[in-house]
């Protein structure tokens, strides 16, 4: 159950708040298929399952980039924000993707709130730890800092 913050002031009292961990995600053919079709990075390792039987994962594997962009659904499982008028993605920072993500994996989100600082026009900056556990895994599957502005209603 995600937690529900309204308003700015509750949103700043969120520093260094560890907001737990997603529901497990399973990586499917499909999806990195998918992806790729959108990215444009068909890279044998991704989509081709014959090839990549035989490459040093022994399948295909998930793109980094895929697996990142699961930070948006899994952390709206952990915190959802009411009482803004907007919210922004303002990027990453220190991605790393230490583990490769075999298709047939799990993987889930673990949020911490690392850092809220005040930005221009009434807004607070969050800055969010990313870990995304790969179930089985010693190595996460991907670590980044996502960061988030949040804007007052006008």
């Amino acid at each position: 159950m995600a937690l529900t913050v309204h308003g700015m002031a509750e949103i700043a009292q969120l520093a260094g708040r560890d907001l737990g961990r997603s529901r497990w995600r399973e990586v499917t053919q499909e999806l990195v298929d998918a992806f790729a079709d959108v990215s444009g990075d068909h890279q044998w390792i991704h989509t081709d399952t014959e090839r990549a039987a035989r490459g040093p994962y022994g399948r295909t594997i998930a793109h980094g980039y895929m697996v990142l962009s699961w930070g948006v659904p899994l952390f709206s499982e952990l915190l959802q924000v009411t009482g803004v008028g907007m919210a922004l993605n303002y990027g990453t920072d220190r991605v790393r993707f230490p583990a490769p993500v075999p298709v047939g994996s799990r993987v889930r989100l673990h949020a911490q709130v690392s850092g809220i600082r005040q930005v221009s026009r009434g807004g607070i900056a969050m800055t969010r730890a990313f870990t995304f556990e790969l179930e089985g895994s010693a190595k996460p599957a991907c670590v980044a800092e996502s960061l988030t502005h949040f804007y007052p209603a006008v």
